[in-house]
């Protein structure tokens, strides 16, 4: 089974380079498209790791990690901080509220992709080595 990501991004542009590069991948992609909408989507979805804008119309990015963060049963979660507009401050609000990473746009996507390969948890092997799989 291929890992999750959930993409939290209010763009649609930007969410159809994000699903084409990731579908290519064999990820299984969940849109969401603001932060209110974040939370549910985690917890019913749940994720192996979301890719959160930091700019998101009502709720922002931030506030909707710290939320996840909170919680037990997502906290486990890798968020990776995503924005256009880099303040002065921002990583380090990114890092404080839980974010496991935090990358600007633009971005190469062999770099996205190998941030999100180093931050996604290992497979489940059932008992087989990795070597020994088909």
């Amino acid at each position: 089974m291929s890992a999750t990501i959930m993409h939290v991004e209010d763009n649609p542009s930007n969410q159809m380079l994000i699903r084409d590069l990731l579908h290519f991948r064999g990820y299984r992609v969940v849109e969401v498209m603001d932060g209110g909408e974040a939370l549910a989507a985690a917890e019913r979805e749940r994720p192996d790791i979301i890719l959160m804008d930091v700019q998101l119309p009502g709720l922002s990015g931030l506030e909707a990690a710290r939320q996840i963060k909170e919680r037990d049963d997502l906290r486990h979660i890798p968020i990776v901080a995503v924005t256009s507009f880099a303040l002065s401050g921002d990583e380090k609000k990114a890092f404080a509220v839980g974010c496991s990473a935090y990358i600007t746009k633009p971005y190469n996507s062999r770099d996205l992709v190998k941030l999100i390969e180093a931050l996604l948890p290992p497979p489940h092997t059932n008992g087989q080595d990795s070597a020994t799989r088909p």
